[in-house]
């Protein structure tokens, strides 16, 4: 598996994206934990995320290149907006998914709604070059914890990962998930 630092990222980006592009499985930091994702446009790529992960049913979420992307394919209201005004951040905002064609089918299986994710990271750079979503998921299978260096990466979802963006332990956690297609006074954060 390839391995790049934050560097050898910012070098290479147009090389990296073309990865993406092509179908690539990668590893990458956000601004919570390390998450495995990609192309979120591409039905084979997620189609193989979902068997490495072993994650079949649940929907992913997705990073997404800016507030733009957001506002042009999500439902959007006062409430979402209000949301929207703090990102970037350690949220993923559950939000109804008005153009279902932004995304691959498997993303969300099928669902009207997504989980939306703008990190306050610099690997945002990349999706907003790449210019579509990306999934991002945690970097590990089902029921396993998450990954928070390379020296706990699940050797088998290190074995069928193209490549891995590493810039050494993170000591986050996950990210707040908020849901805004209730009612505002039903709001969950978990």
């Amino acid at each position: 598996m390839l391995s790049y630092s934050k560097a050898e990222f910012e070098l290479r980006s147009d090389a990296i994206v073309d990865q993406i592009v092509q179908g690539s499985i990668f590893i990458h930091p956000t601004d919570t934990i390390y998450g495995i994702g990609c192309d979120a446009t591409s039905t084979e790529a997620v189609h193989k995320l979902r068997e490495i992960k072993s994650r079949y049913t649940r929907p992913f979420s997705i990073m997404v290149p800016d507030k733009t992307w957001i506002r042009q394919n999500c439902e959007v209201n006062d409430q979402v907006i209000e949301w929207i005004k703090k990102l970037p951040g350690p949220y993923t905002l559950i939000l109804k998914l008005k153009n279902k064609d932004a995304i691959a089918p498997e993303v969300n299986n099928g669902l009207d709604t997504i989980g939306i994710r703008l990190t306050d990271h610099w690997i945002q750079k990349g999706v907003e070059l790449l210019g579509r979503p990306v999934v991002t998921t945690s970097a590990n299978r089902v029921g396993n914890d998450f990954m928070t260096s390379i020296e706990n990466l699940d050797p088998e979802i290190k074995s069928k990962t193209d490549f891995i963006i590493y810039e050494g332990e993170k000591l986050g956690r996950p990210s707040t998930i908020v849901d805004l297609t209730k009612d505002p006074e039903d709001i969950q954060k978990r």
